[in-house]
């Protein structure tokens, strides 16, 4: 079984945290690394965000990735037989939030474990299911509807500038 019921699984998120991969897709046209985000509709609004989500019972990280990829936009991405994450950065909801310094993202609806990728992929991605746009974006020009925690996490990967 890989799907739960709804409501078994909004047990699970509410009583332990869900490990996911969270990937970002890297190129360099003439030089210049660009990112690669999908606008999606999330607890914050239509936001442009990395992808990723849960890992499945049974699924291998790097199987993770390739079917989060083919789902939201329909390429299979360049990987190693076993990726090792770049980062692993956590996501809590508001009521969770450390308050010891940790740098996290804002998830409302549970407390994850991204394992975090630099992934590069040919092809061109075109956005399906949830996404419902893909875009390249240069490091200093990131769109300002980006979910909270993208940003810290991009230049905790080293793609991005510290946000401010």
């Amino acid at each position: 079984m890989t799907f739960l019921p709804a409501d078994t699984y909004r047990l699970i998120e509410e009583s332990m945290p869900i490990a996911c991969v969270d990937f970002v897709l890297v190129r360099e046209p003439n030089g210049h690394r660009e990112l690669g985000l999908i606008l999606r509709d999330s607890p914050h609004g239509r936001v442009w965000c990395h992808l990723g989500g849960r890992i499945q019972r049974g699924e291998t990280i790097a199987g993770a990735i390739r079917r989060h990829s083919r789902e939201t936009i329909g390429i299979e991405p360049t990987l190693p037989l076993n990726p090792q994450p770049d980062y692993v950065y956590e996501w809590f909801p508001p009521d969770l939030t450390p308050t010891d310094g940790t740098v996290s993202g804002d998830d409302p609806r549970k407390h994850a474990i991204g394992l975090s990728f630099v992934v590069a992929a040919e092809g061109s991605p075109r956005p399906r299911n949830e996404g419902l746009d893909f875009a390249y974006f240069a490091p200093s020009e990131l769109p300002a509807n980006l979910w909270p925690g993208c940003r810290e996490l991009f230049a905790l990967l080293k793609l991005a500038p510290l946000p401010n």
